[in-house]
């Protein structure tokens, strides 16, 4: 046991509060990772397809300008400004600047500080109910790939590989690296089976009776991943709850935004809500149901 380790386990609070600033940190680069990415997606995608398209120029200086995580820098998606220091300080930044740009007063949407804020809470939950232990910083990925994703999902209706296909290996992998883990390996192989199964049929059933995609792809993968991290026998309250929040969150967009109901709603930010509460409270849900321990 490291000498830090032993300090955060003799001090909880200290552990809760240095993991919850790390959420906080880590909050903001995910801001970065959700509006990038799919634009990176997209850059790479046209280009493929301009490298397919026979007899044409595969070149476009717009899109072969460095775009990714790092370049270009941080700066108002209006006037262009740059972003500096004192002005990308999680959630205070925002506060101070009272949610607009500095210099030209364009409004700041209010995605910078909930993500950064949700990270800061859903990480200081995981260092208090797993302690400073290798569990809790696989629970931290975890937390900040669902986050990422969910948010992706809801403004593209994308769940990039990126985040669903890691999640499962390292589920996969838990049960091997860490030996008081609380799956055995068979357990999360069948939860990765069973999961992305799942979401397959459903997917194929809705299809071969309407004629139309009911999902993507992206969808079976998060509930492989799920099935990996919690079990083949978490899967059913995954299932249950993710359906029961799509269905009260749509209704409730319907009805009091006017929401297009021919308009797509993602899956993958309920899977993702429900994989959480799988996780913390999941146990005591099903012990609860079936009158008796899993």
């Amino acid at each position: 046991m490291s000498e830090l380790q032993a300090i955060f386990q003799q001090h909880p609070a200290i552990w809760i509060t240095v993991a919850s600033l790390l959420g906080l940190l880590v909050g903001s680069f995910l801001n970065v990772v959700i509006n990038r990415l799919p634009v990176m997606m997209e850059r790479e995608w046209k280009r493929e397809c301009r490298a397919l398209l026979a007899g044409e120029d595969a070149s476009n200086a717009a899109d072969d300008d460095p775009f990714n995580l790092i370049r270009p820098g941080s700066a108002c998606p209006q006037c262009g400004a740059p972003i500096r220091a004192w002005q990308n300080i999680p959630v205070l930044s925002w506060l101070m600047l009272r949610g607009r740009c500095a210099n030209c007063g364009t409004t700041i949407s209010w995605q910078y500080p909930l993500v950064e804020l949700a990270s800061a809470a859903l990480i200081g939950l995981a260092a208090w109910q797993f302690g400073p232990t290798a569990l809790a910083l696989a629970v931290f990925l975890l937390t900040w790939a669902l986050l990422a994703a969910s948010i992706i999902d809801l403004k593209t209706q994308l769940l990039p590989d990126v985040f669903t296909l890691p999640l499962l290996w390292l589920g996969l992998l838990l049960p091997i690296l860490l030996p008081d883990y609380h799956l055995s390996l068979d357990e999360a192989v069948l939860g990765a089976v069973f999961g992305y199964l799942a979401l397959w049929s459903v997917y194929w059933l809705f299809r071969l009776v309407t004629g139309k995609e009911g999902m993507g792809f992206g969808d079976f993968k998060l509930l492989a991943a799920l099935g990996a991290w919690l079990g083949w026998q978490m899967l059913p309250l995954v299932i249950l709850l993710s359906a029961l929040a799509g269905s009260v969150i749509g209704i409730a967009m319907i009805l009091a935004l006017r929401h297009d109901r021919r308009i797509p709603i993602p899956f993958g930010p309920y899977l993702a809500i429900a994989g959480l509460v799988a996780l913390y409270l999941g146990e005591p849900i099903m012990t609860a149901y079936l009158g008796g321990p899993l």
